[in-house]
């Protein structure tokens, strides 16, 4: 019989592509994925290591399934993965339980573990690997929708992010190699393509015949099959032409804006390190919303960070009042040794992080709710997930303005359609991140609920009715 291995993905989306490529290695030693960690053969915890709150996240699951390889049909725990890459030889000494150590670069080195006889450490050097079209992969979760790395690592010197001492700097794959990639997964059904890059805006630059984005989502986006390609993890920095006509008018490229600004007082970005001013996050905010028409416009802040005065929140304050933005992240600044960061004075208590933190994210949710009110009565196409784990009666899937996992869903009340279908549907509920819709059929008219002709009678959503 074949072994079983299983997998604990955490962190970002650059990992979940990262684990995928380890279930592709397992699959590829013969190997079948067991989603039950306590039926498992092999479990490899792939970690985060970015912020405080991600690595005690990774320790704990990392001692969960230790646990399981002590009581359970578990005979190899692997933990890889930034986590490890980090404090490598910490966890060795730690975690004696664990059988085998990966790096953040060290996917395909899973074989050698998988085929008996490793060394416990497999820790390298991150920079010496990057992604290829012809390393394995098996999609972990939807068939319909996938990210695709575009790059490794980061040159960038924000003073708060230890990413490039964990994944080495930025070495970008060829746009050939990319393009392969995508073919791939569209030939295997996906129709929504995210690419994702620690600093997706520097694409190419780190390659000898100098390609761009705006080359790259070209080549991408003419693809015969692909209908959604989204861009996330852009730098506020200055956008070409090209890639903002592609944007505006390419019938792929959604004009979703996925931008980090980190915040926007001057005092704060000088001392983050991130090269501008906020009256240049101004300028770009302006330049966008002027360009693309429809636009959505997600972004991050930390707040917290050293030196953020009581003044510097409140202008962080005034330019997501100013902004408008459909989505926002806030995060907690967290301490990380090895980042610049980390030597500077003015720590600010973290009980006073933490309330910077709800404050913003309360000034936000009344202007996501109001962007989300305005598209009531509009028509939307809708990438149709699947039914909705909020009722067994509803399917769910996301307009072109939700990313995936990130932004939230519509609720469609009616009607029948598979997953990875674009349908029409018209938005009938607006909530605080959330919309509800109701499909339409091809001639603009509600589908009927399942079971009953009457396409008037719609599945209640009390959630939405405050």
């Amino acid at each position: 019989m074949a072994r079983k291995i299983h997998f604990v993905s955490l962190g970002c989306a650059k990992n979940r592509v990262d684990t995928e490529i380890m279930l592709g290695v397992g699959e590829g030693a013969g190997y079948i994925f067991e989603p039950d960690a306590e039926a498992a053969d092999v479990i490899v915890v792939n970690t985060c290591g970015f912020i405080g709150e991600a690595k005690q996240e990774s320790v704990d699951a990392i001692l969960e399934m230790a646990e399981l390889r002590a009581s359970g049909s578990c005979q190899t725990l692997v933990v890889s993965g930034c986590l490890s890459q980090r404090y490598a030889a910490e966890l060795a000494v730690e975690m004696p339980e664990v059988d085998h150590f990966l790096g953040s670069s060290d996917m395909l080195r899973l074989k050698t573990v998988l085929e008996g006889g490793a060394e416990r450490m497999l820790v390298h050097d991150p920079a010496y690997y990057t992604q290829r079209a012809s390393d394995p992969r098996v999609l972990s979760q939807s068939h319909h929708s996938a990210y695709v790395k575009i790059a490794e690592g980061c040159n960038r010197t924000c003073s708060f992010c230890a990413i490039p001492g964990i994944r080495g700097k930025q070495r970008s794959r060829s746009v050939e190699d990319i393009a392969t990639e995508v073919r791939r997964l569209v030939d295997l059904g996906v129709v929504e393509v995210n690419l994702v890059s620690q600093d997706t805006v520097s694409y190419g630059r780190d390659l000898a015949e100098r390609p761009d984005l705006a080359q790259l989502v070209a080549r991408l986006a003419d693809l015969d099959g692909l209908r959604w390609l989204r861009l996330h993890y852009l730098y506020p920095e200055r956008l070409t032409e090209p890639l903002l006509e592609l944007l505006a008018d390419h019938p792929v490229v959604l004009p979703y804006v996925d931008m980090p600004l980190q915040h926007a007082s001057d005092a704060l970005l000088t001392r983050m390190r991130r090269g501008h001013g906020g009256s240049r996050l101004r300028n770009v905010v302006t330049r966008l919303r002027e360009r693309l028409n429809d636009m959505v416009f997600r972004s991050t802040f930390i707040v917290g960070h050293p030196g953020e005065t009581d003044a510097d929140f409140e202008e962080l304050l005034e330019f997501l009042r100013w902004s408008e933005f459909d989505h926002v992240g806030v995060f907690a600044y967290s301490h990380e040794e090895g980042t610049a960061s980390f030597d500077q004075d003015a720590l600010v208590p973290e009980e006073l992080i933490a309330e910077r933190r709800e404050r913003a994210m309360e000034l936000q949710r009344p202007i996501s709710r109001a962007k989300l009110e305005a598209r009531v009565g509009e028509e939307l196409e809708v990438l149709v997930s699947g039914v909705s784990d909020e009722s067994s009666l509803l399917l769910e899937g996301r307009f072109f303005g939700q990313a995936p996992e990130v932004d939230g869903r519509v609720f469609l009340a009616n009607g029948v359609a598979q997953p990875g279908e674009l349908r029409r549907a018209l938005v009938t509920q607006a909530g605080d991140y959330d919309l509800v819709a109701d499909l339409l059929d091809d001639d603009g008219r509600r589908d009927a609920p399942p079971g009953s002709p009457d396409p008037a009678r719609r599945v209640k959503l009390p959630m939405f009715d405050e």
